[in-house]
């Protein structure tokens, strides 16, 4: 087969082809030029917090934001522990110590990724108080495992900064943990123009809390009841996310089409594995640790895009280096993944250029 470009994401395509909505929606919040606060912030709220099926959505300025709001309004803070999985990015653990507390690094299942009750288990103590799991590349974390999480004490922020609409068993993420937080980073399945985040509740108490910090700790103009942040999701963003949430449903399940499609011609077991209620943000191969620079560089030459999340483990970053404990499957997998492309208007015969050239890259002595 020739070779085409097969771009690793292509915002251009998939924005063009909303182009029109996306300009009027522009044009109206420059027209009311209510940037902070606006209407277009409390509709867009409203708007994914029902999509989810929560009762509460608070936007912020980040995805980082998001979870250590989340981490602060539930009461966490100095002194105490959240158990972190090894395997996301460096942000999970920030917003730990943005709170005040201290991130618990653990180990993720290996095959999986994801955060499991043993690893949790194992290094609990009286000072653990919070579990931040990840729903990784877009793969939710068994909600069973976060309900015993919860039963034994522990709060449970979820990480769904790359699960938006992700499912476990036909339930949304965002609704079984104390709180969840996403993020809105122009990559994300639902992507801002810039940074920004949301922190979806059921919990009306913890909602405000978030709405206070979020403003300078903020009740009414000029009256503030906690030292907060300035972390809004301002009108231009949420003008432009409610557009791109209308369509989120149809691109989710492109996603799954497009996931299924290169599972059943890529080898069995290079796949990270997934549940039914995946949303793919990220489409992710383990290769030969010692092989994985070579084999990107093949699809590279064939004008195929790839990307690498993440290529070191929480447990190998300097900056987190007082808190790291043994991660073994982590520190593996870490040096072994490889994402492949994968965009909501993403043609089938571009899933097969990917996979014929994985396939010869793999083959080669």
């Amino acid at each position: 087969m020739t070779s085409a470009t097969v771009p690793f994401l292509d915002l251009r395509r998939l924005h063009a082809s909303i182009r029109a909505e996306l300009s009027v929606a522009l044009e109206e919040v420059i027209d009311g030029s209510a940037f902070v606060g606006s209407d277009a912030s409390a509709a867009f709220e409203h708007e994914f917090a029902e999509a989810h099926g929560a009762l509460y959505a608070a936007g912020c300025g980040s995805g980082t934001d998001a979870l250590t709001l989340a981490l602060v309004a539930a009461g966490i803070g100095p002194g105490d522990e959240v158990v972190v999985p090894a395997m996301t990015f460096v942000a999970t653990a920030e917003a730990v110590l943005h709170a005040g507390a201290e991130p618990l690094l653990v180990d993720v299942d290996p095959e999986t990724l994801l955060l499991s009750e043993e690893a949790v288990a194992a290094v609990r103590t009286r000072r653990t108080m919070a579990v931040l799991p990840v729903h990784l590349y877009g793969h939710a974390v068994p909600f069973d495992r976060i309900e015993a999480w919860q039963q034994s004490g522990l709060t449970v922020i979820e990480d769904a900064a790359q699960a938006h609409l992700a499912k476990w068993k036909g339930r949304t993420v965002g609704t079984v943990g104390a709180a969840a937080a996403f993020s809105f980073y122009p990559g994300k399945n639902l992507g801002a123009l810039g940074d920004g985040g949301a922190v979806l509740s059921a919990d009306l108490a913890h909602h405000e809390a978030v709405l206070r910090r979020r403003n300078h700790g903020s009740v009414d103009k000029y009256r503030h009841v906690n030292v907060g942040w300035c972390s809004r999701l301002d009108g231009v963003q949420a003008a432009w996310l409610r557009v791109k949430l209308r369509h989120l449903a149809r691109w989710t399940e492109a996603r799954r089409r497009l996931a299924d499609r290169y599972r059943a011609q890529l080898p069995d077991g290079i796949l990270v594995p997934w549940d039914e209620g995946a949303v793919h943000h990220l489409l992710v191969v383990r290769v030969p640790a010692e092989r994985r620079a070579e084999i990107a560089a093949v699809l590279e030459g064939k004008q195929i895009g790839t990307g690498l999340h993440y290529p070191l483990a929480l447990s190998q970053q300097p900056a987190l280096a007082a808190w790291a404990l043994p991660c073994p499957h982590a520190e593996k997998a870490a040096s072994e993944v490889l994402s492949l492309p994968i965009d909501p208007l993403m043609r089938e015969d571009e899933v097969d250029i990917v996979c014929d050239a994985l396939r010869e890259a793999l083959a080669r002595p």
